[in-house]
């Protein structure tokens, strides 16, 4: 099974963290290792991959917290796994409890203060970089535990890049034009940039900022699109979480 890993998270030897791809599971082509239930594959194929990949990452899945996810800016405390209604983002300071979002083109983002010791979790498609959703993450952060941005290290992972996601005139225009750029007659949105940009606009520091060069649009092989394949795309699973032994 192929994982894609942050070196910068994994070097703090704190957390948790991984991404999934569409490579393995069990699910029939072409969803393969589709971790959401809402794309039409049968439960037990979900529920099997699911398993594959927390047992991958040496974590169980009753230790889960999912956000219910509509495309917000809501972020809230995860003290507990289970379900979290109507939000995109998900913070603790919990130990074993892994934070999860499902992505397919939209941006995967994992914050971590490496002294406070607590974690974010965070989904941001267009809608909820807009709304400032990274952002609101570390907020969540420093309001629920005190964190401070100049103690944050971050992970960007993957997600459509520039490079491909293309978008309307409506969408463009509610970007800074640094992070629209046209090509061919199409305008393209460059999300990645647009949530690292709101992560030093709230005092991360560019060098502890790990941004993954993964494209989920042009990466057909590894990764699940919607942009790229509509309804027959899968979803991929991102997830952090203190690890138990994480007393340093």
């Amino acid at each position: 099974m192929n994982i894609i890993y942050s070196n910068l998270l994994r070097s703090t030897g704190l957390v948790t963290c991984g991404v999934s791809t569409r490579q393995g599971g069990v699910s029939p082509e072409p969803l393969c290792m589709n971790m959401s239930f809402n794309v039409g594959d049968a439960n037990e194929n979900v529920e099997q991959n699911r398993r594959l990949f927390a047992r991958a990452l040496g974590i169980g899945l009753e230790r889960l917290a999912i956000p219910m996810q509509v495309h917000s800016s809501v972020v809230k405390r995860a003290d507990t796994p289970g379900s979290y209604s109507s939000c995109d983002g998900l913070v603790t300071d919990v130990r074993g409890v892994y934070l999860s979002i499902s992505v397919a083109d939209c941006v995967p983002i994992f914050i971590v203060d490496t002294q406070r010791k607590a974690v974010a979790a965070i989904h941001a498609g267009w809608r909820g970089t807009v709304a400032r959703i990274a952002a609101y993450g570390v907020e969540m952060l420093i309001d629920e535990f005190q964190c401070r941005p100049a103690r944050m290290i971050a992970f960007v992972g993957p997600s459509a890049g520039g490079c491909c996601y293309a978008v309307g005139e409506d969408v463009a225009a509610k970007f800074p034009g640094e992070f629209v750029r046209e090509e061919s007659g199409k305008l393209h949105i460059d999300l990645k940039a647009a949530n690292v940009s709101q992560l030093l606009e709230m005092g991360l520091s560019e060098n502890v900022i790990e941004v993954s060069s993964y494209c989920t649009i042009d990466e057909g092989d590894m990764l699940h699109s919607y942009r790229r394949d509509g309804t027959r795309s899968g979803r991929m699973m991102g997830v952090i979480g203190l690890k138990m032994d994480s007393m340093r």
